[in-house]
């Protein structure tokens, strides 16, 4: 990172930012293309790692380039405040974000599977327990992002 005074390295600081969010942004490389996708998404910690859930169809390009289990890139921003100034070149912004690097894969298994989902759901809702028929997990796509790296900054 180019400005170390701005790398926030605190882990409760990293997580209570993940956890204020709902977008993350995945990058897929896909054959010399690059495809970036939004999402919600739900945050947890295994075994001391990052792992994000989010979920989508059974089919499209996020779910073939997914069952690939790519390496793919990542990113979170929020916290975004314009500061301004009397010249424009002195404009600037507040702003938090955190970038990383993971593997993504497809769910496979039913409890970890909806495991997953609560994790997105109390992500969005702060409810932890939802019920699912197995129609409605049987049909949907959950994805699993495993870090490898994350660095977050903020100005």
């Amino acid at each position: 990172m180019r400005r170390s005074d701005r790398e926030i390295t605190d882990e409760n600081v990293i997580n209570g930012f993940i956890g204020r969010e709902s977008i993350i942004r995945i990058a897929f490389y896909d054959d010399g293309d690059l495809y970036i996708v939004p999402v919600n998404y739900g945050h947890c910690i295994e075994e001391g790692k990052h792992v994000f859930y989010f979920h989508g169809a059974k089919a499209g390009r996020k779910y073939g380039l997914a069952l690939k289990g790519p390496s793919v890139g990542f990113e979170i921003d929020g916290a975004f405040e314009i500061l301004d100034a009397d010249l424009a070149c002195d404009y600037s912004a507040k702003f938090q974000s955190v970038i990383g690097t993971g593997t993504v894969g497809i769910v496979k298994d039913n409890a970890e599977k909806i495991k997953g989902l609560n994790i997105l759901m109390r992500q969005i809702t702060e409810r932890s327990t939802w019920e699912y028929d197995s129609q409605m997990v049987s049909g949907v796509a959950v994805f699993r992002l495993e870090v490898d790296k994350l660095s977050c900054k903020a100005k």
